[in-house]
């Protein structure tokens, strides 16, 4: 259980004691792997010390209740019932563990966004290239004017029909969230299956994935190592009781055909403390006020790009959307003149954290540069008032 002074300790640099991160760096990328609280990480330790003092007891006896205890406290987080829900290592093996157990027909047609997250667009392709589906892209613009851009992309991609949609709940270059409940209507309407990918979304939105299941979502995908703190290799895959047939884990182990629960329970020895450590995760994030935590977040990320937009004006800067879009991390655009090529953008990041120790994702979208900005609770403006100068001087340095 986390401490209950985490209570009492104010948002920013006063928090970064809860962490264990370089205090030397400014730390403006927590949206990419996330960073697991003190707390958390002596929780898992303490697992981890069971599971070496007798492997062999941990993993026959202990590791059965308590996996299904944390499963319980995650499901009740996240407004699923138990039943519904597994572990899966990251969100992308369980969007593989869908997007591989389908009896794919030479011809079927899925839909993902063109900035739909890289790694399902190469699952997809791969499976066109084994299978003859047919990848079709929701053109979502960039930048975005308003949520109604994204509905309209991905409702205008259905027009032909589709068996399956993959929904991109908060986009990962681009730091928005897709509005569901039209995207939804839409697919249940004409019988396409859909598949959420929301590996930014747990804590960071509030989830009640029965309810999402009820008004038409079949698989719902998500990360507990971002924005709810978890270590890293605690994901789930939430798939309501008709989504389960012929669900299969990516890897095939001991309890193959023993349904969904039994079978994800067990593909192989492997280090099952991130799992069981998600409890100490959802108990740290309720210890910070799930609702302050998120509004904190949002208000910190509009500050800080107010603060860039000010600095940066002189190129155009802003969001890429309406912050209304943005939970808690906000894509701004670097000058269009700039190249914009994938080395580009890691010789700017790698210039970044070498010359002035500030860790921020640099994206190339739609042939410009664009700097991707995380808030959470142990930043505060000062981080972001070291970034402002330091792409100034990255441009005044021609090293572009």
């Amino acid at each position: 259980m986390a401490s209950m002074e985490t209570t009492k300790i104010t948002f920013g640099h006063a928090a970064r004691c809860l962490w264990t991160l370089d205090t030397t760096i400014h730390f403006l990328n927590h949206g990419s792997y996330g960073a697991t609280p003190r707390s958390v990480q002596t929780i898992q330790q303490g697992w981890r010390d069971q599971l070496e003092a007798e492997p062999v007891r941990f993993m026959s006896d202990v590791l059965p209740v308590a996996l299904d205890a944390a499963r319980q406290r995650l499901a009740t987080f996240l407004g699923a019932k138990l039943e519904n829900l597994v572990f899966v290592e990251n969100a992308t093996a369980g969007a593989n563990a869908v997007l591989r157990s389908l009896h794919w027909q030479r011809g079927d047609k899925v839909v993902i966004a063109n900035h739909g997250y890289p790694a399902l667009k190469h699952t997809l392709h791969y499976l066109a290239d084994r299978y003859g589906i047919e990848v079709v892209y929701a053109n979502v613009p960039w930048p975005i004017r308003d949520a109604g851009e994204v509905e309209s992309a991905y409702i205008d991609a259905l027009v032909d029909g589709a068996r399956l949609m993959v929904v991109d709940h908060i986009f990962s270059p681009l730091a928005v969230e897709t509005p569901l409940p039209n995207i939804i209507a839409a697919c249940k309407a004409i019988g396409t299956t859909l598949l959420v990918d929301g590996a930014h979304a747990p804590a960071l939105l509030p989830l009640e994935l029965d309810a999402l299941a009820a008004q038409g979502v079949d698989w719902y995908v998500g990360n507990c190592h971002k924005w709810l703190c978890a270590p890293k290799g605690a994901g789930f895959l939430y798939a309501p009781e008709h989504a389960q047939r012929d669900l299969h884990p990516p890897v095939i182990s001991n309890f193959y055909g023993e349904g969904f629960v039994r079978e994800f329970s067990w593909t192989g020895t492997g280090d099952p403390t991130a799992r069981l450590a998600v409890s100490a995760a959802i108990d740290f994030v309720t210890s910070l006020g799930v609702e302050r935590y998120r509004q904190h977040l949002r208000a910190l990320a509009a500050e800080a790009t107010a603060l860039l937009s000010e600095a940066w004006g002189a190129w155009g800067a802003g969001a890429g959307a309406p912050l209304s879009m943005c939970p808690a991390m906000v894509t701004i655009p670097l000058p269009q003149d700039w190249r914009a090529s994938p080395e580009d953008a890691a010789a700017l990041r790698a210039w970044l954290l070498n010359k002035h120790h500030i860790e921020v994702p640099i994206h190339v979208v739609n042939g410009r540069l664009w700097v991707r900005i995380s808030a959470q609770v142990y930043n505060e403006l000062s981080d972001y008032e070291a970034l402002a100068p330091a792409v100034l001087r990255y441009r005044a340095n021609s090293l572009v």
